[in-house]
């Protein structure tokens, strides 16, 4: 949770609210054909649950000063890895600076699996 304060009061951005924006800029993505969980409870609600989660597959760690993204993802075959990366880092900056005004340091993209 993001907490900061304004002269009209404080904002409070959640975890949920910052992972749902990430996953629904990642997944807009050409050549991101899903993401992969990362972490014990993405993992068990991979498990109980086939539906996919907007959520699944990010970590953010940091706070107003700035923040910290992981990305696990699978790629369509035959795709430019490096583009389809590349897009992604510019994506998720984008939204997430024009969205909350928060800037973000680092964009890791994991490649986990390719899809046919």
């Amino acid at each position: 949770m993001i907490l900061y304060e304004t002269i009209n009061g404080t904002v409070t951005i959640s975890n949920e609210y910052m992972t749902k924006l990430i996953g629904q800029a990642v997944t807009s993505c050409f050549g991101v054909a899903g993401m992969v969980p990362c972490g014990g409870k993405q993992k068990f609600l991979g498990l109980v649950s086939k539906k996919e989660y907007l959520d699944r597959g990010i970590a953010v760690k940091g706070d107003i000063s700035g923040i910290d993204i992981e990305l696990h993802i699978i790629v369509s075959y035959g795709m430019n890895i490096n583009a389809i990366a590349k897009s992604i880092v510019h994506k998720v900056k984008y939204a997430v600076n024009e969205t909350t005004g928060i800037t973000v340091n680092k964009v890791t993209v994991k490649v986990d699996g390719i899809k046919e």
